[in-house]
C-alpha cells in the first residue's frame, strides 16, 4: 500500500491484484500466476510491465517474468519467497509436513495475523512449480538481513547464479517495514 501512495503522488499507478484466488487458505501458486494473467488481460495487449512482488509475490512475479519474457522489463522483489516447498520442509517437522499433507490443512496466520487454515493444495501445486525461476529482465532483489521467514541466504544464492540480478541486503526482518523509505525511493527510481 506504502508504495501504491508513492507511486500516485508521481502521477503513476501501482495495481495491487489480489493473489489470494479463491482465498488464503485456498491459496495456489497456478491461482497467483492466473491472477497476474487477468491483471495483464484487463491492461490490455502490448503493455509491458515492471513487477514488484514481496514474498511469495516475489516468486509469482519472477515466475511470471520467466513465462512472458516479452511483457517484463524490470522486477523488483522484496525478500522473495523461492523455493518455497523446500523451506516448508525445513520450517516443519517430516511429522507436522505428514500431518498438513493428511488432513489437507494446516493453521497458519494470513497477512493480517488472523489464523487460517490453508489447504494443501498448495503444497501439491507447489511441488509442480519451479522452484527458482530465472526472470530474463533486470532483476533488484531487496532483502533483510535479519530475515528468518526467508533468509537472505536464499536471495544471495539465486542472485549469484544470475548476471541480470542485483541483491541489496538491508538491516531488516523479513516485514521490511524499517526499509520502507528506502524501498520507496529504490522502487520509484528502479521503476521509472
Amino acid at each position: 500500500m506504502a508504495l501504491a501512495e508513492a507511486f500516485a503522488r508521481r502521477g503513476d499507478r501501482l495495481e495491487l491484484p489480489d493473489l489470494n484466488i479463491p482465498s488464503f487458505g485456498r491459496l495456489t501458486y497456478s491461482g497467483m500466476l492466473a491472477a497476474v494473467d487477468a491483471l495483464d488481460t484487463r491492461s490490455g495487449e502490448g503493455r509491458s510491465w515492471g513487477l514488484v512482488g514481496s514474498s511469495m509475490g516475489g516468486w509469482v512475479a519472477a515466475r511470471w517474468a520467466e513465462l512472458h519474457p516479452e511483457r517484463v522489463t524490470k522486477l523488483l522483489l522484496l525478500a522473495p519467497g523461492l523455493d518455497l516447498p523446500r523451506r516448508w520442509r525445513q520450517l516443519l517437522s517430516e511429522a507436522e509436513v505428514r500431518e498438513w499433507e493428511r488432513t489437507g490443512w494446516r493453521e497458519v496466520a494470513d497477512a493480517a495475523g488472523v489464523p487460517t487454515k490453508l489447504h494443501w493444495d498448495l503444497m501439491e501445486d507447489a511441488f509442480k512449480q519451479p522452484p527458482l525461476p530465472r526472470p530474463a529482465c533486470p532483476v533488484l532483489v531487496i532483502h533483510g538481513g535479519r530475515d528468518e521467514v526467508v533468509p537472505v541466504s536464499v536471495s544471495e544464492a539465486w542472485a549469484a547464479g544470475q548476471p541480470n540480478v542485483t541483491l541489496e541486503v538491508v538491516d531488516d526482518d523479513h516485514s521490511l517495514m524499517a526499509s520502507l523509505p528506502h524501498i520507496e525511493r529504490q522502487a520509484l527510481s528502479w521503476l521509472a
